[in-house]
């Protein structure tokens, strides 16, 4: 398949699927309950990192913790008292429980003391000449780590490319914050990373149907997959090559033939 038809179909597909009629049953309808910028980046981080398993789940459990944090992340986490973590106590989602929840609250506590956005968490890594997120995502888990009682079974949860990882819930965490459009989607609450530095999220849904097109290539699903579909997706868009996620994930989630 030629590039010219490639970006004929994800063309045709991103204006189908990006659309605020979807967010009623995506994760990222969890964020978009808020207004307050640091709520939208607290709600939307954990709804990320839980962004695995049916959607249903995924939403009630965010919906789950946003009442855990009284439906006001920023201020819980930052005026909460040791009392007030108790609640947590019995919270899980699948591999998430209890443990990983308070490391997550401390970290946030711990940065929003002296930032005021969660940005400057990935930008503090990223260099003017990098091309896309990854020494930024390298930074960000090392940094989300760096606590003296970070507990080993939590760093699971934060994916790193240092590892390899293809960083799909973190892609698609960035993805949220960074892109903007007209479309009312995505928040693009954050103005110091460049749409073109983002890098495609890979699951199922987006590999399936990214290897019918022949954008990937790589036997493998890892980091240098992500990378390799973002290279073919920047030939489609430079500027936002992000923005066929949501063809890729549409189609693959909604569509009943094969491209």
């Amino acid at each position: 398949m030629t590039t010219k038809e490639q970006k004929k179909i994800l063309d045709k597909y991103y204006r189908i699927y990006n659309n605020t009629q979807f967010i009623e049953k995506d994760p990222i309808s969890i964020p978009h309950r808020f207004v307050l910028k640091q709520d939208i980046e607290i709600a939307a981080f954990f709804a990320a990192i839980f962004a695995w398993g049916q959607r249903v789940t995924i939403i009630n459990k965010c919906n789950e913790l946003m009442a855990l944090m009284d439906e006001s992340p920023y201020q819980f986490i930052i005026e909460h008292q040791e009392i007030d973590l108790k609640r947590f106590l019995h919270f899980k989602h699948r591999t998430f429980n209890a443990t990983d929840a308070l490391y997550f609250i401390a970290y946030l506590k711990e940065h929003y003391q002296q930032h005021d956005s969660l940005e400057q968490a990935f930008t503090k890594h990223l260099r003017k000449k990098d091309s896309n997120m990854k020494q930024a995502l390298i930074g960000f888990q090392e940094d989300f780590f760096a606590l003296d009682f970070a507990p080993d079974r939590t760093k699971k949860h934060i994916a790193t490319p240092a590892r390899n990882s293809t960083c799909k819930r973190l892609n698609m965490y960035l993805r949220w914050m960074v892109r903007q459009d007209e479309y009312g989607v995505d928040f693009g609450l954050w103005k110091n990373i460049k749409m073109s530095q983002l890098l495609c999220p890979l699951d199922v849904h987006v590999e399936r149907v990214a290897r019918n097109l022949g954008l990937i290539q790589r036997e493998q699903s890892d980091w240098q997959t992500v990378v390799e579909l973002t290279n073919q997706l920047k030939k489609l868009d430079a500027q936002d090559p992000v923005k066929y996620d949501f063809a890729l994930f549409g189609y693959g989630v909604n569509e009943k033939y094969i491209l």
